[in-house]
């Protein structure tokens, strides 16, 4: 009866560890008792000791919720907080948006019934603007704390105030091992004890390690520097595939067109294996992919295949990837890096930190012991600085100040920072926000556009050209232009060399003279008109449908918020037929109203074709993906800037007056004689 025996069609494999073999279920009771008596629990555990997935549950069932409170999981990253909240509500046997739901920025999935929230720390930061004691919650878990992003740092200053007047309230801190007595330091205050281990925190918390179990990791590196390391990565995944026992590969890379370019290449190589070897499946994972995509590495491995996950740091912490045996780490994380001297934030690859290194080769131990490479030699990690610096020490923190001048915190030198920012930093951010206009000379927020502009969730400069827009007369054009360029270059696409020449032949079809964001309003109106019922448009056209469709949510979500602000959207005005016979007038409007937010991101061509920034300081090149690519122009504005190893590109580029400048940027730029 060999029947009885076939048990593949009854039985599939478990994709997750019972939740009663996790780490963290022996601590259960010390985790509830701990969190009912002090005010903040410190809790320590490695990526996968289950502390994002089961504490929540077990506050759920500890009645928590009762009353009708909830308990808010914040994320450094969207991936995380879409795939957790996915992974805990099939745990909890419901669907997403019942009892657990999540709400990242232009996605809510939440309904009444929602009991457990997961939510980036931004959009936590968000609901502190309407309820600024976050009453609604009565734990507060702020989990990869140890990442350090802006967000999380401000969240923490900001729970801190909440503790005096709020004393029920519970915090629960979720961090990597070093950080942990810094984070209670914090909170405790002078309770802070240092003598006395079992103590350290007085009243007010405490720290519970949950040991994960993690299996042995061998590390290797390289005896000799890589001269190249993308290349030497693409050479490791193979010699893995070709000569290591199963195991899924992870590969770290630092961002989008590196990781597109490494599975394009690892596809190619693939092709050319022996027709016996299993196959190779690389999927990319990185920060601009839709929710959707993002879904796909979390998938079971086909038969016969091993898969290749090639993602940027965001695989450091935030996500669990079943399966991984085999680390490559290339070394470099891309990061922000703001020059306070020409007020630019560039996003540059530099070498990772110890504890990243440490992080990353712990993502190979979670199922068998595993390996990591590292394609750096030992003096090189020696070398490596111990922790990442914060990122509010090194970012434009006008979007920060802005926050917290609308969370009621005027002074914000004053502010509990759990690292101070340098104060050159907060200096030039309220010279940008005094010249858009959103904070006066007292520095105080203006009413209404400093309160509106930090309520839209847009960065400061595109909310202040979406409330300009009435004033030049082109809201519905700024709207959709404002929700195309939120997409991250993630509106075209291509797999391979053929599809290129199809892009850029249908680029042309859209491209406007002026630039980069008339050719996204074009491409916004062509869709709404021709392509919205219709995903084969958008293939004909090298557009990629779910893009587009997430566009128009974004859209209808900025139109929301300027609504509650009482504007109007005049949309009888918004289709292409309209824009034509209005001809170039409105192409102007629209210039001038985006320069009226970006002035501050202005640059002159140079007679090589590069750009240089208005005080001279950096060359710049307009990216490939940009239509003003081989294009000429005088002056520009620009809304990103990207960081290769020899150039520093720039993306979402509008050619616009000097005249303009002056005239909109008067307070940002002084006119030497």
């Amino acid at each position: 009866m060999a029947s009885d025996l076939d048990l593949s069609g009854a039985f599939i494999p478990s994709l997750y560890k019972p939740a009663a073999l996790l780490p963290i279920a022996r601590h259960r009771k010390e985790l509830l008792y701990t969190i009912e008596t002090y005010p903040v629990t410190i809790v320590v555990g490695q990526t996968g000791s289950g502390k994002t997935t089961q504490l929540p549950q077990y506050l759920d069932q500890g009645g928590w919720c009762a009353d009708g409170k909830l308990i808010a999981v914040t994320q450094p990253r969207r991936v995380a907080a879409t795939t957790v909240a996915t992974r805990v509500a099939e745990e909890m046997r419901c669907k997403v948006g019942e009892d657990v739901g999540y709400s990242i920025r232009f996605e809510d999935v939440i309904s009444a019934a929602t009991r457990i929230k997961f939510l980036t720390d931004g959009m936590l930061l968000r609901e502190a603007l309407v309820d600024p004691l976050l009453s609604r919650y009565s734990v507060i878990m702020v989990d990869e704390a140890h990442e350090r992003s802006i967000s999380t740092d401000i969240l923490l200053g900001v729970l801190k105030k909440i503790c005096k007047r709020r004393p029920e309230l519970r915090i629960v801190v979720s961090s990597a091992t070093l950080q942990a007595e810094e984070f209670l330091r914090f909170f405790a205050g002078e309770e802070y004890n240092p003598k006395n281990e079992n103590d350290l925190g007085g009243s007010s918390g405490r720290i519970i390690s949950l040991e994960g179990k993690m299996y042995p990791v061998d590390c290797l590196f390289l005896e000799t520097p890589a001269e190249d390391y993308f290349e030497r990565a693409i050479k490791t995944v193979f010699d893995i595939h070709t000569r290591e026992p199963e195991g899924d590969i992870l590969l770290f890379l630092t961002g989008r067109e590196e990781i597109d370019r490494a599975i394009q290449e690892i596809q190619e190589r693939t092709n050319y294996l022996h027709a016996k070897a299993q196959g190779l499946l690389a999927l990319p994972l990185y920060a601009g992919l839709t929710t959707e995509q993002q879904l796909y590495v979390f998938e079971p491995t086909p038969e016969k295949t091993r898969k290749v996950v090639v993602a940027t740091n965001i695989a450091e912490a935030s996500v669990t990837i079943e399966g991984i045996v085999y680390v490559v780490d290339c070394g470099y994380a891309k990061l922000r890096a703001y020059d306070p001297n020409t007020g630019i934030e560039i996003l540059t690859a530099v070498p990772i930190s110890k504890a990243s290194a440490t992080q990353r080769a712990g993502r190979a131990g979670r199922t068998r012991p595993g390996k990591c490479l590292r394609l750096y030699t030992e003096q090189s990690y020696a070398s490596l600085p111990e922790v990442t610096v914060p990122e509010i020490q090194r970012s434009n923190l006008a979007p920060v100040v802005l926050q917290l001048k609308a969370l009621g915190i005027d002074n914000i030198v004053r502010f509990d920072f759990l690292t101070p920012p340098p104060a050159e930093l907060v200096v030039r951010a309220f010279e940008l926000l005094y010249s858009l206009g959103a904070v006066d000379e007292y520095a105080k927020l203006t009413k209404p556009l400093g309160i509106r502009m930090a309520e839209i969730a847009v960065e400061p400069m595109m909310a202040k050209a979406l409330l300009a827009a009435p004033s030049f007369s082109c809201l519905s054009e700024i709207l959709s232009i404002a929700a195309m360029a939120s997409l991250q270059g993630t509106i075209w696409f291509q797999q391979h060399e053929g599809e290129k020449k199809a892009m850029d032949s249908s680029r042309r079809k859209f491209a406007v003279d002026q630039g980069d964001h008339l050719t996204y309003l074009n491409v916004y109106q062509a869709f709404i008109t021709k392509g919205k019922k219709d995903s084969k448009w958008c293939r004909d056209h090298s557009l990629n449908y779910k893009s587009m469709v997430k566009a128009v949510s974004v859209r209808a979500q900025l139109k929301r918020y300027l609504e509650r602000f009482g504007i109007q959207v005049d949309e009888s005005l918004g289709g292409a037929a309209a824009a034509s016979t209005r001809g170039t007038v409105t192409a102007e409007k629209i210039q001038r109203c985006l320069t009226s937010g970006y002035f501050a991101h202005a640059a002159r061509m140079q007679p090589d074709g590069s750009f240089r920034t208005i005080s001279g300081g950096i060359t710049l090149y307009a990216h490939p993906s940009s239509l003003m690519f081989n294009r000429k122009a005088d002056w520009v504005i620009f809304q990103e800037i990207l960081q290769t190893s020899d150039k520093t590109y720039i993306r979402d580029i509008t050619k616009v007056e000097k005249a303009w400048l002056l005239e909109y940027g008067a307070d940002y730029y002084q006119i030497k004689e």
